[in-house]
């Protein structure tokens, strides 16, 4: 259950209960109507109350804003078992493992998913990711518990009060060291995957720094400012250094690391609820840290 609860200030004092609904958490009409349907679902100092309802100083109001009751998640052991980062009543953030793919897609149906493994969690029905990554992305996944909470977050998601960084190793040295990139992305219309750099296409920017380099690989801090498809593969191939591992922009070698060597390091947020700042962090794995053995070592051209 998913709790909303506000004191009415003074202030507030002689507003309807739609505005309260509406000014303090932007709910939309329609889940306004879903929760006057719902039996005890808004509740004015604990009693059934309605939108055209007067409130005054000091009340309580209180509203559940959960998902409407679906078919619960089958039961049983899942084969995925979630690394958990962070968790409150609203969200849940966990490490995404690399190759698993968030949810089934239009071309292949999958037996074990990211979504899968979030649902049978929480005990779910629906599934609402906020930042989506790629199969072979690992890394930090931000997932709204409810459909309000998603909306929530899907209005804070390329602004400043939900900042995304990544952590990529490319091959080559990137010049400058530091720098964006500012390049439109469209489809490839040769490919059912592929994106391209298209001064038609819409826009798309990453900003970069290089954090340590060795042996011809570079490990680099991006922060993408916009959310396209592929965009920091297909941004990094565009400034000549494509990630290690991509095979779509890249050279393939899988006895180097065997996907895109790309992982959600660190979201940084503003909590839509307790209006807190939240970071969370998921440390580089394995397969990435195997790429650089003197990252971090004294001595090492740390940038």
């Amino acid at each position: 259950m998913s709790l909303l609860l506000h004191h009415v200030t003074a202030q507030e004092d002689g507003l309807c209960l739609r505005d309260i609904l509406t000014q303090t958490w932007h709910i939309s009409s329609t889940l306004r109507r879903r929760l006057c349907c719902r039996s005890g679902a808004l509740l004015c100092n604990g009693q059934t109350a309605y939108l055209g309802q007067r409130v005054h100083t000091g009340d309580v109001v209180q509203a559940d804003v959960s998902d409407k009751p679906g078919s619960p998640p089958p039961a049983g052991p899942y084969p995925l078992t979630l690394s958990v980062l962070w968790e409150d009543e609203h969200l849940l953030a966990i490490d995404k493992p690399a190759g698993v793919a968030v949810h089934d897609s239009a071309l292949t149906a999958e037996e074990v998913t990211v979504a899968g493994a979030v649902l049978r969690y929480l005990g779910a029905s629906v599934f609402h990711a906020v930042n989506r990554l790629d199969r072979g992305t690992s890394g930090v996944m931000l997932v709204a518990k409810n459909a309000y909470l998603h909306s929530r977050c899907m209005t804070l998601l390329h602004t400043d009060a939900l900042r995304r960084e990544y952590r990529a190793v490319c091959c080559g040295l990137p010049q400058p060291p530091e720098g964006r990139v500012d390049a439109p992305i469209a489809r490839d219309p040769t490919s059912l995957l592929r994106r391209q750099v298209d001064a038609a296409g819409q826009p798309a920017v990453t900003d970069y720094r290089l954090l340590h380099h060795e042996k011809g690989l570079s490990l680099l801090a991006l922060y993408p400012h916009t959310g396209r498809t592929h965009q920091l593969r297909l941004h990094m191939a565009h400034l000549g250094c494509p990630l290690a591992g991509d095979w779509l922009y890249g050279q393939e070698d899988r006895s180097l690391i065997p996907r895109p060597a790309l992982h959600s390091y660190r979201l940084q947020f503003i909590h839509p609820i307790t209006n807190r700042a939240v970071e969370v962090t998921a440390p580089l794995p394995p397969d990435l840290t195997a790429l650089l053995p003197l990252y971090g070592q004294q001595g090492a051209v740390v940038y």
